[in-house]
């Protein structure tokens, strides 16, 4: 009855995962898409160099907003035969490239901001740019308010890299309005300048997303806290003599955890699996909906290990 009970709170909290996931992706692509068609005018209205930087800025999200959609929809797809891991690793694909589209965009806007930095262009029309960049800020907020919400339920790849650049747009589109009320009131040449500092932030951002992305493509084990939690779970059971080589990765939204643990000799082998059972089921309490492999070996076999088996 445990193990049915367990099925089914995996099967609801899976479900429950999937549809924030989707809901999220189709958030971000309609807002990207409003963003775009407002930045659109706003632009062809002011001449702004910094408001065409955020414009080409909305355009890639928009992109990296339809194959983030499109990659964790492949993602969420169950474990078949030719992948039997899932097809979580998806999202980390569709992190690298949001980062690659992005780092174009930065360098295409360097380059065209260099050129008009020495040769600033009076910018018109400035209180329709500062509006538009207003209306923007507070519609990203609200996006980055349920994309947050999504992250903490979830702890997906692609809607925290979709996350970042999109916290992003909220620094640059007050960056923006900056650079415009620099640029009517003061030197001109504040736009192309305001327009490279932000290409630069978003060079950086470019780079987080890659990181995260390469480090699910490598395996990367989880952070030095979450495997001291799995270590504490499992020899704090009052059965288990102890433990060794953990390992631990991360695939989308599963966490993949593998250990041996060190029980009493005199065990029947019905004994061992039970307690194996019981600590999957504490792992399984912190850890919901994780794949845990745990094989037993008898205690008195252990040797003592190096700090990187563990």
């Amino acid at each position: 009855m445990r193990g049915f009970r367990q099925n089914c709170t995996m099967d609801t909290t899976s479900q429950e995962t999937a549809r924030l996931m989707r809901m999220a992706t189709y958030a971000s692509t309609s807002v990207a898409i409003v963003l775009i068609l407002i930045k659109t005018v706003a632009w062809i209205m002011t001449d702004s160099l910094s408001l065409l930087a955020t414009l080409i800025d909305s355009c890639l999200d928009a992109l990296a907003s339809l194959i983030n959609l499109l990659a964790v929809r492949h993602a969420l797809m169950p474990a078949d035969k030719e992948h039997r891991c899932g097809h979580g690793k998806a999202e980390a694909l569709a992190g690298l490239g949001q980062a690659t589209f992005i780092t174009g965009s930065a360098l295409f806007l360097v380059l065209e901001s260099v050129s008009h930095l020495w040769n600033p262009l009076p910018i018109s029309s400035m209180p329709v740019g500062v509006g538009v960049m207003v209306v923007s800020m507070l519609a990203t907020l609200g996006l980055l308010i349920f994309q947050k919400h999504v992250i903490r339920k979830t702890g997906s790849t692609a809607i925290k890299a979709d996350h970042l650049h999109y916290k992003t747009d909220l620094l640059v589109n007050a960056g923006v309005i900056v650079a415009l009320l620099l640029a009517v009131y003061g030197w001109p040449g504040f736009d192309p300048l305001f327009a490279i500092l932000i290409a630069v932030y978003i060079l950086y951002s470019a780079w987080e997303i890659a990181s995260e992305s390469l480090d699910l493509l490598m395996d990367r084990e989880l952070p030095d806290e979450e495997r001291a939690k799995i270590k504490a779970i499992a020899r704090n059971h009052p059965q288990t003599r102890g433990m060794h080589d953990l390992r631990t990765r991360k695939s989308g939204t599963t966490v993949f955890i593998q250990l041996h643990l060190e029980l009493d000799d005199g065990l029947t082998l019905l004994q061992a699996h039970a307690i194996a059972d019981d600590v999957e089921a504490r792992i399984l309490a912190e850890y919901p909906g994780a794949e845990v492999i745990i094989h037993e070996d008898p205690a008195s076999l252990m040797e003592p290990r190096p700090e990187f088996a563990e």
